[in-house]
């Protein structure tokens, strides 16, 4: 397994990602509190214009300076992190982790992880206190990001919220 920066022009790779998943069950927020509730999703891949459309956004992304990685295996990317540049909160010191994928086949082995660690001390040498992540409600997705130490967002990002209004609003405390 490779980790390195991925160029601009690697960005439509990212689409090669296999996002497949069987969702159980997913988390709503109901005061402030975390509430499992059954549903069932059979995720086979990235929905129908979604490449399309989050490709533009993250070639803006890059554009405006934003860190991405890409982790190869055998020359295919199988999992990536981006992290914006652009600094958001009341204080600016938070750092959105916009995108965290890893190929179904490499889950449960650390390379989230890793992606993660990486963007943390990026966002930490960029002077951010603290990372932000608008995280899919899917029962993995969200017990994966409190596992790390992800809380409830103290601060919602009223655009990031306006964009995935589903989504569980977390926030990750960058520490010295």
């Amino acid at each position: 397994m490779i980790i390195r920066p991925l160029q601009r022009k690697e960005i439509p790779l990212i689409w090669q990602i296999d996002r497949r998943e069987v969702i159980h069950n997913i988390y709503h927020l109901r005061d402030g509190e975390f509430v499992l509730v059954p549903d069932y999703f059979d995720m086979q891949g990235w929905p129908p214009g979604e490449a399309e459309h989050y490709t533009l956004i993250l070639i803006n992304c890059f554009d405006c300076g934003g860190t991405f990685w890409g982790a190869f295996e055998n020359g295919k990317l199988v999992g990536t992190g981006v992290l914006e540049s652009k600094f958001i909160g009341a204080k600016h010191d938070t750092l959105q982790l916009k995108f965290l994928h890893v190929s179904s086949s490499q889950r449960k082995q650390g390379l989230g992880t890793k992606l993660f660690k990486l963007a943390v001390e990026k966002a930490r040498s960029l002077g951010a206190r603290k990372l932000y992540i608008s995280a899919t409600p899917s029962e993995n997705t969200i017990n994966y990001y409190t596992r790390l130490g992800c809380v409830l967002a103290t601060e919602i990002d009223p655009e990031l919220f306006a964009l995935e209004p589903e989504d569980i609003h977390l926030e990750y405390i960058i520490s010295d």
